[in-house]
């Protein structure tokens, strides 16, 4: 798994930074003098896949550059509770300033994390790989889909400038599958694919005579996925998306679709439980 380039996370953190703290931690420095140094660990209260360590780790390091800081587990690991994830030495404020920021990170994509390899789990022994889709946290989406492939997943496109889909709006506006994916070719250069939502077998036999080089199942059933499968005989890559989550993917994937395509990874995935833990530094 490659790590995430800082350029990729450092202006998102500090702009979570400075809506958290805003013109200062008032609790922070009524309470505790500047000088106070303390410990703490960030510990593991539920079983999953770590993700984001880096940014947490930057969180704590752009409150004070001088923090001490040992990374116990690596993106991609598994924790259990009770498992140490990340320690810290250093300047007790800069610790408890920066607390809120990097386990917010930390747990809401190491529950992206915990989530697709859930997912990659249960479609295992079929064909069928796990994606994410375009339904991420705006402002955060190179983060979530990173977090996908720390899973186990992989990426679907990352924008609307990233690969072509023809949905049910553009088919309708274009005044049909035919029309939509006809015109999509004269437009494109010869290293674009093309994609098609459909909701029915007709459909299905429309965008593959069309020449679409992937179909989109939108919200099919098990049956007529199955189907659709049959129809398309190896001629378009075939993915499922629409109402899929973790308990059903594994019946998905066993309809023979090459790709199934979960927003719920991104959207509705729990964060993992994680927690910041703190003692006085003692001389």
């Amino acid at each position: 798994m490659n790590r995430l380039h800082p350029l990729l996370y450092e202006e998102v953190v500090d702009r979570a930074l400075r809506e958290d703290i805003g013109r200062g931690d008032l609790s922070t420095e009524a309470t505790i003098p500047p000088d106070r140094l303390a410990r703490a660990r960030i510990v593991a209260k539920a079983q999953g896949i770590l993700a984001g360590i880096d940014v947490a780790a930057y969180a704590f390091r752009r409150m004070d550059p001088a923090l001490q800081l040992e990374v116990v587990v690596h993106d991609g690991e598994a924790v259990a509770p009770g498992d140490d994830v990340l320690r810290i030495r250093g300047a007790a404020r800069a610790i408890l300033s920066a607390e809120r920021v990097a386990l917010n990170f930390l747990q809401r994509l190491s529950g992206i994390a915990t989530a697709a390899s859930q997912a990659v789990r249960a479609a295992q022994g079929t064909r069928a790989i796990i994606v994410d889709t375009r339904k991420t946290t705006p402002g955060l989406r190179v983060l979530e889909k990173y977090a996908v492939r720390v899973g186990g997943g992989r990426n679907h496109r990352f924008g609307l400038d990233d690969a072509v889909m023809i949905k049910e709006n553009h088919i309708a506006v274009a005044g049909g599958i035919t029309q939509a994916v006809q015109a999509a070719r004269a437009y494109l250069g010869h290293m674009h694919k093309i994609q098609v939502e459909v909701e029915t077998l007709a459909q299905v036999e429309e965008a593959v005579a069309a020449g679409a080089d992937a179909i989109l199942l939108d919200n099919m059933d098990l049956e007529t996925m199955a189907e659709a499968v049959r129809l398309v005989a190896g001629r378009a890559i075939v993915e499922a998306s629409g109402g899929i989550r973790p308990e059903n993917v594994a019946d998905v994937a066993r309809t023979g679709v090459d790709v199934i395509s979960l927003g719920w990874l991104t959207h509705s995935a729990p964060a993992l439980d994680l927690s910041l833990l703190v003692t006085v530094e003692r001389a």
